[in-house]
């Protein structure tokens, strides 16, 4: 490739531009859940005050893997330039973008303007609404923990007894209607539930997402380590599964004629212009020994270059083309 670069070098006083080739790159988007149980202050009274035959009797974080998402990332292949020169025969109409890559000829800007690939959001934990709880002035002045044990059971089946006493109507002064009454209703739940996680303790989920990108050629030496404890960690921890990519590339095998051969046609003319053939590669994921996730991708890199025909930019009305910004391939030839 490099006597290609060389002779892709701008020389002095030439009017030319030069675009470059996409390179992929994958991006793997992996998916998991955090359970965090958090025991109670409480614990070791739950069931003998409450009566409750499950809790939480330590705290404790769990991590599960859960799924891959595989994409790509274009980035810019400056092993693989191109020049139109000033004298190369047809106008220099190139629509080339930031990274240097031609996504259009002869197109109007706003058309040649891609969308934006969202960037995928890195989640972070979203721990559940803290419940304020609360306590009745008996359970502040409790000298020990036992006492105050003791007391929030009592204002646990005080609650109780309040809420029975609503939906049997057997109170001295009702809510207004029935909108109030369920008002009334949902607070004592919310006291309820805060006042029994302290016995019980309580279970926070949430979802996050670590995102990796890696060139595809380098998939043999790409790996991570997972632990239902740790989460994403490294290879020291002897918990931790490895989490491997395996990566079969396809180079484009170019079975029309090659530019080599086009030229020897005399009614052949080649333009400046070049477009990629991708080629293609099968990336699979593997955790634990199962398939995590795995997807056909093109990757711009393996392919080859094709030089669009002089014939194209001869006419009076010049060709509208549009290029895959991602693999580098013609999306369209209009006139």
């Amino acid at each position: 490739m490099a006597g290609a670069a060389m002779a892709q070098v701008v020389a002095r006083d030439e009017s030319a531009l030069v675009y470059y080739s996409p390179k992929t790159d994958v991006v793997l988007n992996f998916n998991y859940t955090v359970e965090r149980q958090e025991a109670g202050i409480y614990a070791k009274y739950a069931e003998s005050m409450l009566g409750v035959k499950e809790w939480v009797k330590e705290t404790k974080t769990t991590h599960r893997l859960n799924d891959v998402r595989i994409t790509t990332h274009t980035t810019t292949d400056y092993s693989r330039p191109h020049k139109v020169s000033a004298n190369a025969g047809i106008p220099m109409l190139l629509n080339i973008n930031a990274k240097g890559l031609l996504v259009g000829y002869n197109v109007p800007l706003d058309k040649c303007e891609k969308k934006a690939f969202p960037k995928h959001p890195q989640e972070k934990a979203k721990e559940a609404a803290q419940l304020a709880v609360p306590y009745m002035e008996n359970v502040l002045k409790a000298a020990t923990p036992l006492a105050q044990a003791h007391a929030v059971a009592q204002q646990i089946m005080h609650i109780r007894e309040t809420r029975m006493f609503l939906l049997s109507g057997d109170v001295e002064k009702e809510p207004a209607d029935g909108k109030a009454m369920q008002l009334v209703l949902d607070e004592l739940d919310k006291q309820e539930q805060a006042l029994t996680e302290l016995f019980v303790g309580k279970t926070v989920r949430s979802t996050e997402t670590k995102r990796v990108v890696f060139d595809p050629a380098e998939a043999a030496q790409t790996m991570w380590f997972f632990s239902e404890e740790n989460g994403f960690t490294d290879a020291d921890n002897i918990d931790a599964d490895t989490i491997r990519v395996q990566v079969e590339m396809h180079p484009q095998r170019y079975l029309s004629s090659t530019p080599d051969e086009m030229k020897k046609k005399k009614s052949v003319e080649l333009s400046p212009i070049v477009y990629n053939l991708p080629g293609n590669a099968d990336v699979k994921v593997v955790y634990k020994d199962n398939a995590l996730g795995e997807r056909n991708i093109p990757i711009a890199q393996i392919g080859v270059d094709v030089p669009l025909t002089k014939e194209l930019f001869k006419s009076a009305e010049l060709p509208t083309i549009l290029f895959n910004e991602q693999t580098g391939n013609v999306e369209s030839i209009t006139k």
